[in-house]
């Protein structure tokens, strides 16, 4: 059925699909919402809400808890600015906030997941790279010694999908051919 079904149509009810069961083998909403541009993500918000009479908000809020409510509602929530332009002194100061958090393992902490679910795509590569540059490794480095977390891992993947989303779906594609229970 679904390879009858528009791109935003298809995205809506693979998110539906999502927010029933919500697992880290289960990522799709975050993919969508991080992958497609801001126009494509909200035609799929559109279809769902037509489709299902409801919201992605209310039914992530519904479905979800504790820090990845707090991470995913905002995240489906923005209409990002896609364009290439790019704020040097937000992404130093930005940078600068992330390290912070980073340091004191707050990767629950309302401006990191501002910063993440706010900005843009280019402004948000613009702030990693000057964090790489500036602490001498990347954020995703930091996030890999809790990589058991749940939260952090779903962190992780928020961040890969906005920065580097064919990284991302690679090892995602490399995961489901080695069969290790990916869908």
């Amino acid at each position: 059925m679904l390879w009858t079904l528009e791109p935003a149509e298809k995205d809506a009810y693979l998110a539906k699909e999502s927010t029933k069961m919500f697992t880290k083998d289960n990522w799709f909403l975050v993919e969508i919402a991080c992958t497609r541009s801001s126009l494509e993500f909200f035609r799929a918000k559109q279809a769902y809400q037509v489709r299902y009479k409801t919201s992605i908000e209310e039914d992530v809020a519904y479905h979800t808890s504790g820090g990845v409510r707090k991470l995913l509602v905002p995240l489906v929530s923005t209409f990002r600015y896609d364009g290439d332009e790019v704020n040097m002194m937000i992404a130093k100061s930005e940078a600068k906030i992330l390290h912070e958090k980073m340091e004191a393992k707050d990767y629950n902490d309302g401006d990191l997941i501002r910063i993440l679910t706010t900005r843009s795509k280019a402004q948000i590569s613009a702030t990693l790279n000057h964090f790489k540059n500036k602490f001498g490794t990347s954020i995703t480095k930091y996030l890999k010694e809790d990589s058991d977390n749940e939260y952090v891992q779903l962190l992780k993947a928020v961040i890969k999908c906005l920065t580097y989303p064919e990284k991302y779906f690679e090892k995602v594609l490399r995961q489901a051919i080695n069969k290790m229970g990916i869908n």
